[in-house]
């Protein structure tokens, strides 16, 4: 498995990246606050699945859904999805990510 790399200073920075790469119409997406890091992975290899682009920013994320403002780089943890004009985190915070343990050894 091969990680390539996107080190944020924010985790807003984080969720700019991943609202601007979102397709078209999709205004929720996962996210994992895991071991002092908030980070997605992006597969870059379609067929294979043998690398990975990780995005990520120190920081820590409770589990819930994050409401995030483009406009105003600002999120807020809300009770449900609502706006079509806001972008939305689910942030998970699972008990083991392999994926995840393998990038940040190599880190």
């Amino acid at each position: 498995m091969h990680i390539e790399y996107e080190e944020f200073d924010t985790i807003e920075d984080v969720f700019m990246y991943m609202a601007s790469a979102a397709p078209p119409m999709k205004n929720t997406m996962p996210i994992n606050s895991y071991k002092g890091y908030v980070m997605s992975f992006i597969p870059l290899s379609s067929n294979t699945g043998e690398t990975y682009l990780m995005i990520f920013a120190k920081g820590n994320l409770d589990p819930g859904i994050y409401e995030f403002d483009f406009t105003s780089k600002s999120f807020k943890k809300v009770d449900s999805i609502e706006r079509a004009d806001k972008n939305y985190f689910i942030s998970l915070t699972p008990k083991r990510n392999t994926i995840a343990d393998i990038a940040l050894e190599k880190l």
